[in-house]
C-alpha cells in the first residue's frame, strides 16, 4: 500500500495497491517520473521499495558504542533478554529490584541463551505511573555499570528520557530501546545521534485513532525515523519496533502480527516483543505465568515474517525454538 500526500494531488490522500513483476514496476516507475499529482514522487517511493526488498535478508553489522564487537543483524535470530528492575512490572515486578539479584538474572539470561540484555527502571505496562528521571537512573545506572564489567554482550537501556539514555551509554550501554519511538523527549534524537549507539524506535502513540491500521503505523515509524535522521543519526543505527500491545487493542494487536511482514518495506530490522502480553493471555485464557507456549507461537511465526530480534522473558525456552526456526528459515544458518 502507497500513499500519496504531494502538494499538488487532488485527494490529500489516496491508497493504491500495485500487483505485477520487477520488470513491469520498473516501466512504470519510468512512466511516473513525467507524471503530475504527485505521481513523480510515488514513482520514488515504488523504486525504493524495490530497492529495500533486494536487501531483504541480507546481513548487516551494527556498530556498537565503547569499541564493542559490532551487532550482527540477519545471521540469526538474536534473542533479547529482559531484566526489569522496577517494583511494579506487570510480569516479574519486584523481582529483581536489588542489584545483587538483578546481576544474577542477567548471567542466568545469558547462561539461557540471551544476546543482549534489555535493562528497564521504568514499568510501560498499561496504566503505570510514570518514574522520575533520578529514580530511573539509580535503579538502572548500578546494575548497567556492574553488568558491563561482567558480560561480553550488548546492554540495551530501556527508556524513553533522553537524560536517562545519555547517562546509561555513559555507564556502558549500548543500545537505546524507546518505547515513544524518539517522540516522548525531544531530546532523544540529539542523544541517539551523539551517542551513536544503535536505536530501537517503537511504534506508540498516544491514542488509539487509526484511520487504516498499518498504513498509520508505517508513518508513525517514518515520523520516528526522519527524528533520528534529522538530528544527525545514521541509519545503519536504526532498529523499527511495531509495538504489540502499545496503543493497539487485541484485534489491531493480532493485525499487525498478521502484517508484521510490511513493516520490512521501511528498510529496518524489526524488533518483536510480544513476550507473556495480555494478546497471548487473552487468546489462551491463561495468567501472565503461563504464556510460555504462546509467546514461542509468537517468536517462531514472527521470525517467518521478517523478525531480526525478539525480546523475552523466557530466554532458555525461547531460545531453543528459536535455534530450530532458524535451522528451517534462515539460509546458511548453523548452530554454532
Amino acid at each position: 500500500m502507497l500513499e500519496n500526500k504531494g502538494e499538488d494531488s487532488p485527494s490529500p490522500q489516496t491508497n493504491a495497491l500495485l500487483m505485477g513483476r520487477n520488470g513491469e514496476y520498473m516501466e512504470l516507475v519510468q512512466k511516473l517520473k513525467n507524471q503530475p499529482f504527485g505521481l513523480k514522487r510515488l514513482g520514488v517511493e515504488v523504486m525504493e521499495l524495490l530497492q529495500k526488498e533486494k536487501e531483504y535478508g541480507r546481513i548487516l553489522e551494527m556498530p556498537l558504542p565503547h569499541g564493542a564487537s559490532p551487532l550482527i543483524i540477519g545471521r540469526k535470530t538474536l534473542i533479547m533478554g529482559i531484566l526489569n528492575v522496577t517494583p511494579d512490572s506487570f510480569s516479574d515486578g519486584g523481582r529483581y529490584n536489588t542489584l545483587e539479584k538483578a546481576i544474577a538474572h542477567a548471567e542466568e539470561l545469558v547462561e539461557a541463551g540471551a544476546d543482549i540484555i534489555d535493562v528497564g527502571g521504568e514499568s510501560t505496562r498499561p496504566g503505570y505511573e510514570k518514574v522520575a528521571e533520578e529514580e530511573e537512573l539509580k535503579r538502572v545506572i548500578p546494575v548497567i555499570e556492574e553488568l558491563s564489567k561482567r558480560i561480553s554482550l550488548p546492554i540495551s537501556i530501556d527508556t524513553y528520557k533522553a537524560a536517562v539514555a545519555k547517562k546509561a551509554i555513559e555507564a556502558g550501554a549500548h543500545i537505546i530501546n524507546d518505547v515513544w519511538g524518539a517522540k516522548g523527549d525531544p531530546h532523544m534524537p540529539v542523544v541517539v545521534a551523539e551517542s551513536k549507539a544503535p536505536v530501537i524506535l517503537m511504534h506508540n502513540r498516544k491514542a488509539r485513532n487509526y484511520r487504516d491500521l498499518i498504513p498509520d503505523m508505517l508513518n508513525d515509524l517514518r515520523v520516528s525515523i526522519d527524528l533520528i535522521l534529522a538530528a544527525g543519526g545514521k541509519e545503519e543505527q536504526i532498529i523499527i519496533d511495531p509495538g504489540i500491545g502499545f496503543a493497539k487493542d487485541y484485534e489491531e494487536n493480532l493485525t499487525v502480527m498478521h502484517h508484521l511482514r510490511e513493516f520490512s518495506s521501511l528498510g529496518y530490522p524489526i524488533l518483536l516483543g510480544t513476550s507473556r502480553k495480555s494478546m497471548i493471555g487473552k487468546t489462551l485464557d491463561l495468567p501472565v505465568e503461563e504464556r510460555i507456549e504462546g509467546t514461542i507461537a509468537t517468536v517462531v511465526y514472527g521470525i517467518e515474517q521478517g523478525a531480526e530480534i525478539v525480546r523475552v522473558h523466557d530466554v532458555k525456552e525461547v531460545a531453543r525454538a528459536v535455534r530450530m526456526t532458524d535451522a528451517m528459515v534462515r539460509r546458511g544458518w548453523r548452530h554454532g
